[in-house]
């Protein structure tokens, strides 16, 4: 994952833990989820219409 191992992992995750406190983690870590959430419901967005865009000329060229 992101070429880390556990070591950093947990390093990473203290150093957090010591910056925002421990009151805050769970805070974060839902806004961190609902980002990630909108982040996908976009991304899925744009591909279907990406792929809504590139079949129109192909079903048109069928009819021709």
């Amino acid at each position: 994952m992101f070429g880390l191992g556990g070591q950093e992992l947990i390093l990473i995750l203290l150093i957090v833990l010591l910056l925002f406190g421990a009151q805050k983690l769970p805070e974060l870590a839902k806004g961190l989820g609902k980002g990630i959430k909108e982040f996908k419901k976009a991304q899925s967005e744009i591909e279907e219409e990406f792929n809504k865009t590139v079949d129109e000329p192909s079903k048109s060229e069928k009819k021709a």
